[in-house]
Order: C-alpha cells, then structure tokens, then sequence
C-alpha cells in the first residue's frame, strides 16, 4: 500500500477517468504547435452546446474523420466529404460545424502562406505568456477571449464566440485556470 496520498484535481475532473486523464495530462499544458492549436480550436467549436466528455470520447474518431487534423487535406475537403462526415456516426454530425472545420482548415492555410503562424497568432494575445488566473471562481469567458473571439471572426472562424475561445484558451494553456488545490496548477 503507497504512503503517497491521492493527488487533489480540479473539480470536474473527479470522475470519469477519461476526464482525469485528460486534465492530467493534457489540459491546461501550455501548447505551442500551431496544427494541435487548431485542432483543439476545432473540437471546442464542435463541443458548443454538449459536454466535453462527448467530444473527448469521440476524438479518435475525429481525427480520423478529419485527415488527422491536417489543415492542407481538410481545406481540400468537398461536398463529398461534407457528405461523408454526416454519415459518420463517431463523430458529432452537425452540418455548420463540419463547414466551420473545413472552412477554418482554409483560413489556417492562408495564414501559413501569408508567412503567419498560426501559434504566433494564437499567443501573441498575452505575449507569449500564460495567464494564471487566482484558482478561485470558474469563469466561462473573459474580455482576452472577446478579443481573441472578435479577431478570430474577422479572419473568418466561426464557432469561435468568447466562451468557446476560453474554454480553448484553458485547454491549451493560454490560460492556467486549474484550481488552487490542483496539483496540476504550479506545473501546468
């Protein structure tokens, strides 16, 4: 039997052990590579309205169905694969969000051709730097993601409003909102 006591997490993480999992490992680690950006910006629109343990129980399946989340073969994406996608019962077949993907895999490409990374863009909100929130209140959206929102609209993303855009942020370390009994807070 250990002597280590049990790890303290955040809250939502307590159950499912795919969460804990997620939350262990993942969720909150400072992300710096531009195609797991956009993936993960990806699933969070395709999360709007359900629960994240949808989306996260079906992302293998996402990345299957979406050329592992590589923006050059989903930019080329037709009207095939639009109809290939709505068949596809392991992911979440909702029309808008499979056109918001392909159409944010196209706006990606432009960026990258224009010399932009995508990274760079994502980080250049906070300098480069993480934001550490107190730990204390659960926030579901904030005046850095309204910017992030507004800028990523303008470029034309959709599914990306100000609550999606933080609850990205968290996911990839933009943001450290783990709470302050978290074990994963001062090493996120």
């Amino acid at each position: 039997m250990s002597d280590t006591p049990p790890r303290e997490r955040c809250s939502w993480a307590q159950g499912d052990p795919l969460m804990r999992d997620y939350h262990d490992a993942e969720w909150g680690v400072p992300q710096r590579d531009s195609r797991m950006l956009w993936e993960m910006l990806m699933l969070e629109g395709f999360q709007a309205g359900l629960a994240w343990i949808i989306i996260l129980r079906k992302r293998e399946a996402f990345r299957q169905a979406f050329a592992n989340f590589d923006p050059v073969k989903v930019a080329a994406f037709d009207e095939a694969d639009v109809a290939r996608l709505m068949s596809d019962p392991g992911i979440v077949r909702a029309q808008a969000k499979i056109r918001a993907t392909i159409a944010g895999a196209r706006i990606y490409c432009e960026m990258a051709e224009r010399g932009e990374s995508f990274a760079e863009f994502c980080w250049s909100f906070t300098v480069g730097r993480t934001i550490k929130n107190p730990g204390r209140e659960w926030i579901a959206r904030s005046p850095l993601s309204e910017t992030i929102s507004k800028e990523m609209k303008r470029r034309g993303f959709r599914f990306v409003g100000p609550t999606i855009v933080y609850a990205w942020m968290q996911a990839v370390g933009i943001v450290n909102d783990h709470e302050a009994s978290c074990f994963r807070r001062s090493i996120a």
